[in-house]
């Protein structure tokens, strides 16, 4: 689920607490987290909602000025079944402090190491190393340039970087990515 760095700092400080979605395959589920560039939303109720029956109200914990602001916008949307979503700040993204940690051990290695092989065996031996050194001199450039030059295809290419992600190797710009210090410790170590 994409929110807007706007809506994102309103859910953070409380001003929003709701979020409409018209999609086809919910992407979030009730009780569950969902990590974003200002931390972790925790995912409240998800109820299934006609376009009608959205009040004044929940049109104001959504962050708009009006049910007939928020009609607006829903006719921007594609087009699925609506749904009310509860939304909450729950905390800090832990990955941020994951790749600030660059004191790697060599038990840490080793895991990043068997980490690395799991997502190679996806893709090809060595793709991994391969992508954070080309995201480590290339910050900044678009996704699907990368995945280009890697050859696959920019959704598959996504999805693998995003496990480098979690392990905080890397860390996603709003163009592109940049290798996180964790992720440049890493290279160092691995020669």
């Amino acid at each position: 689920m994409l929110i807007k760095r706007e809506v994102l700092d309103k859910i953070k400080s409380g001003e929003i607490s709701l979020q409409f979605r018209r999609w086809r395959r919910r992407t979030v589920k009730a009780g569950g987290t969902l990590k974003t560039a200002v931390g972790v939303l925790q995912i409240g109720e998800i109820t299934p909602i006609a376009a009608d029956d959205v009040t004044e109200a929940d049109a104001r914990r959504a962050g708009f000025s009006s049910v007939a602001e928020f009609h607006i916008w829903l006719d921007t949307m594609k087009p699925g079944e609506l749904d009310r979503i509860e939304v909450s700040y729950k905390g800090e993204d832990p990955r941020v402090a994951l790749r600030d940690s660059t004191a790697l051990s060599d038990a840490d290695v080793a895991g990043l190491r068997a980490a690395l092989e799991k997502i190679d065996a996806g893709a090809k031996t060595g793709w991994s190393a391969e992508v954070l050194r080309l995201i480590a001199d290339n910050e900044g450039v678009l996704a699907e340039t990368l995945a280009l030059w890697t050859g696959e295809d920019k959704a598959v290419f996504k999805t693998r970087v995003r496990k480098l992600k979690e392990l905080g190797l890397t860390e996603s710009l709003e163009t592109g990515y940049r290798i996180s210090p964790r992720g440049k410790a890493l290279l160092a170590r691995l020669g």
